[in-house]
């Protein structure tokens, strides 16, 4: 009977590391989501240059 005791303890220890593992992986795609935000916010501006420039730019053709 004490078996049981003890799968039941590892069990309910092996979900609380699932539980604190899953949490921080949601923190850190929250972190990777507000870093993306970021970095694409910097881009933004510099994508628009570009894409004007390259406008410019006339097109051999032939």
């Amino acid at each position: 009977m004490s078996w049981i005791f003890a799968a039941v303890g590892l069990a309910f220890a092996g979900l609380l590391v699932l539980g604190f593992l899953g949490v921080r992986v949601l923190l850190a795609t929250r972190e990777l989501g507000r870093e993306v935000d970021r970095i694409r916010r910097t881009i933004t501006p510099a994508h628009s240059a570009l894409s004007e420039q390259v406008r410019t730019i006339p097109s051999r053709k032939g």
